[in-house]
């Protein structure tokens, strides 16, 4: 298979070793100063870019009838449209706030905890997400995802970095040098606490996942998740 790597950053270099050890190729290397987009000779195109380029480069992707993954986060104001500019063309198009696989099951474990505590006010949430200072966005669109989740199964009706409403959930966003990503869920009651957490310990899981996306998504139409590559829910 031939992917396009729209972002060649460290994430993008990344992926490029990642996909080589499972037998592809690199079409395209395209980052900022990338003039135009060729995807002749691509089969997939994998987007870690920028949060002011990723709409474009979406539509480029699709426009070219090329399936494209992304996990570029911080555009997500526009996913609505994307997901109706890719159902429109026939295209082929999935979106994931984190690729890692341990993430992925995180994500149905906080599902289905807050599901079960939510019928008990005396807990009181609180989210906490530590990234890389490089990160350009806050809070991160894992920890937005698991903020979205809860929100679903409660009567929490926000999210926000500041202090909270009693109906928001409150996210404290830090940003330390080299830390790939770590997102904790925590319950605390004046009796106890739950607490759940999930530590990256480098960026090849990230980079995994999306290879492994773009290989799910090579012969599809339609709009994905993470969710339909794993077979999850």
């Amino acid at each position: 298979m031939k992917i396009a790597l729209l972002g060649y950053g460290k994430m993008g270099k990344i992926i490029e070793r990642v996909a080589k050890e499972r037998g592809h190729s690199i079409s395209l290397k395209a980052d900022s100063k990338t003039k135009a987009l060729h995807f002749e000779d691509s089969d997939v195109a994998i987007d870690f870019s920028l949060p002011s380029t990723a709409v474009s480069n979406i539509k480029s992707a699709i426009e070219a009838n090329v399936p494209v993954i992304s996990g570029t986060t911080g555009w997500l104001e526009n996913y609505d449209d994307i997901a109706d500019y890719c159902n429109t063309n026939n295209g082929a198009f999935l979106y994931a706030s984190n690729f890692s696989l341990g993430v992925n099951i995180f994500f149905e474990v906080n599902r289905v905890l807050a599901s079960l505590i939510a019928n008990y006010p005396d807990y009181h949430l609180g989210i906490e997400e530590i990234h890389h200072t490089q990160k350009l966005d806050a809070p991160s669109g894992t920890a937005i995802s698991l903020a979205n989740d809860i929100i679903k199964t409660s009567d929490y009706k926000n999210w926000t970095l500041n202090a909270p409403n009693s109906d928001e959930i409150k996210i404290d966003a830090k940003r330390i040098e080299d830390v790939p990503g770590t997102h904790i869920i925590n319950y605390n009651s004046e009796v106890d606490s739950v607490e759940i957490k999930h530590t990256a310990h480098n960026r090849e899981g990230f980079a995994l996942g999306a290879v492994i996306a773009s290989e799910w998504i090579a012969d599809k139409k339609g709009v994905f998740s993470m969710k339909d590559v794993l077979n999850i829910g």
